[in-house]
């Protein structure tokens, strides 16, 4: 079950956290993966990681925010049978304290950056017959976590663009879904922690996990194997979905 055995996937933003874990595991199901980041430098620990457990990688260095980069990408990759647009940034404030130019950073890459690699996908899946897309989305897309106000607007974004998708595509087989993960500990979690509470790392670490009801952050392995199921074979019947896959968080936190 969950082969992807002569299955050609995209994953934007693998170079670490959630997508480096997708790459691997897609590898390790016989994918031939196609890595987009930022630069070469940023896909290797995926890169290398893959190729030592035998799997077929294949990187490239194009910024989602740009159109014309993303088409060129594409272009070069061919036809493919899976899109995962994991690719991301963060940001933290209020309405009130996000200036324009941190807000139209989060549009440019979390919103147009999604929208241009399906813009470059979808007709290539149209003429292949078929295909699988997968967003990244988040819980805080559907309730309110205090200052998060751009990125969760983005995040709204593509939930709405997931729903979108599915509905538009649906008699060309191409399947649109999305998750939306609770907190995941990724290298981002350290670096914000060690940026922002120095010496109180633990404490605050802690203080995150706590959060889900579940009583710990995710592992992104653990958010890969929700991808490979939904981007699978087995999942042909699932589409214009959204899956929490958060600990609790959205339906059990009082």
């Amino acid at each position: 079950m969950f082969s992807l055995k002569n299955k050609k996937a995209v994953i934007t933003g693998a170079g670490s956290g959630i997508g480096k874990a997708i790459a691997v595991l897609f590898a390790k199901q016989e994918a031939e993966v196609h890595i987009i980041e930022l630069s070469a430098e940023s896909a290797k620990s995926s890169v290398d990681e893959i190729k030592a457990s035998g799997g077929n990688v294949f990187s490239h260095a194009c910024n989602v925010a740009n159109q014309k980069e993303v088409i060129n990408t594409f272009e070069k990759i061919g036809p493919h049978d899976i899109l995962i647009n994991n690719a991301g940034i963060a940001h933290i404030g209020k309405a009130g304290t996000t200036n324009e130019e941190d807000f139209d950073r989060i549009v440019n890459v979390n919103v147009k950056g999604v929208y241009n690699c399906l813009f470059a996908s979808i007709p290539l899946m149209k003429k292949k017959g078929s295909g699988v897309i997968l967003n990244m989305a988040s819980v805080a897309a559907w309730v309110g976590i205090p200052e998060r106000f751009a990125y969760s607007m983005a995040k709204g974004a593509v939930a709405a663009m997931t729903l979108s998708v599915a509905k538009d595509y649906i008699d060309e087989n191409i399947r649109c879904n999305s998750i939306s993960p609770g907190r995941v500990h990724t290298p981002f979690v350290d670096g914000f922690l060690q940026k922002n509470y120095p010496g109180k790392e633990e404490e605050m670490f802690e203080k995150l996990s706590k959060t889900q009801p579940i009583g710990r952050m995710a592992r992104p392995e653990e958010i890969a194997a929700l991808a490979l199921y939904l981007c699978s074979d087995e999942a042909s019947f699932i589409t214009g979905t959204d899956y929490p896959i958060d600990g609790g968080f959205l339906k059990l936190n009082t």
